[in-house]
């Protein structure tokens, strides 16, 4: 055990100079720290939630210059919003009717993970889970 606490201190103590990146990350943190504890307990969610303030929370999801695009190719393709009663946000599984999702074209290098539009908001979505990895402001 104390090995475990002495392994993700120094990951902390490395990776909390680079935190300051994190500004204008939304929700980065907060993912980050909810994928480390369902991977690696109260531990994993420190480091998870450095590492994903640092990198935007899952690796190869929107960085925050092409979010815009994104958003302005969703709008273009006119794609029906799905109504949902709560709070859209990431870590929400969406239901598996009634929900339509699509591919991310290539050039944003998205692999792995598909979009929809949930109460008019573009969201990325894990598609084995419906999970929302990514709601895209």
């Amino acid at each position: 055990m104390a090995y475990k606490q002495l392994i993700a201190g120094a990951l902390f103590g490395i990776l909390s100079v680079s935190v300051a990146q994190a500004q204008g990350v939304p929700d980065g943190i907060d993912r980050g720290a909810a994928a480390g504890n369902r991977a690696a307990g109260p531990v994993g969610a420190v480091v998870g939630g450095v590492v994903g303030g640092v990198t935007g929370g899952v690796a190869g999801l929107l960085g925050i210059e092409q979010r815009p695009k994104f958003r302005e190719y969703v709008v273009e393709q006119h794609r029906p919003s799905y109504v949902y009663r709560e709070v859209v946000r990431p870590g929400i599984v969406l239901p598996q009717e009634g929900v339509v999702y699509y591919d991310v074209p290539p050039e944003y290098g998205v692999t792995g993970y598909r979009y929809t539009v949930v109460n008019d908001r573009a969201v990325l979505v894990d598609p084995r889970t419906r999970e929302v990895v990514q709601v895209i402001d």
